[in-house]
């Protein structure tokens, strides 16, 4: 079963996270799942950048990212080679490593 690491955030998780994964499972259910409470504003349609996150280990074994997800990531905070949108960055029996970033384009959080 693979594990994703969440690494040491702020609020999110101060102490960093490893959990167990299943295979088919997006990182955004996995971390919510285990308390971690990353954002996600559009309820996990890939219609905003809440959920974006930097996959830091683990990347190839993702899906590749279609032309929607590639579309909303030029509107995060803090986009760098390794982000992904969570909601869709699908676990794929390899271990991950997820570091979340500081801030979302959000300008008050959701309430889940």
């Amino acid at each position: 079963m693979p594990q994703i690491v969440f690494l040491p955030h702020e609020e999110l998780c101060p102490e960093g996270a490893a959990v167990e994964a299943q295979d088919g499972e997006t990182v955004l259910d996995v971390a919510l799942r285990n308390g971690i409470g990353i954002e996600h504003a559009c309820e996990k349609v890939c219609a905003c950048t809440t959920c974006h996150v930097h996959i830091r280990e683990g990347y190839d074994s993702l899906p590749e990212m279609s032309e929607n997800e590639d579309d909303m990531l030029d509107k995060a905070w803090g986009l760098d080679p390794d982000s992904r949108l969570s909601c869709q960055s699908i676990v794929s029996g390899e271990d991950l490593v997820v570091e979340i970033p500081k801030y979302t384009i959000n300008h008050a959080k959701e309430n889940h």
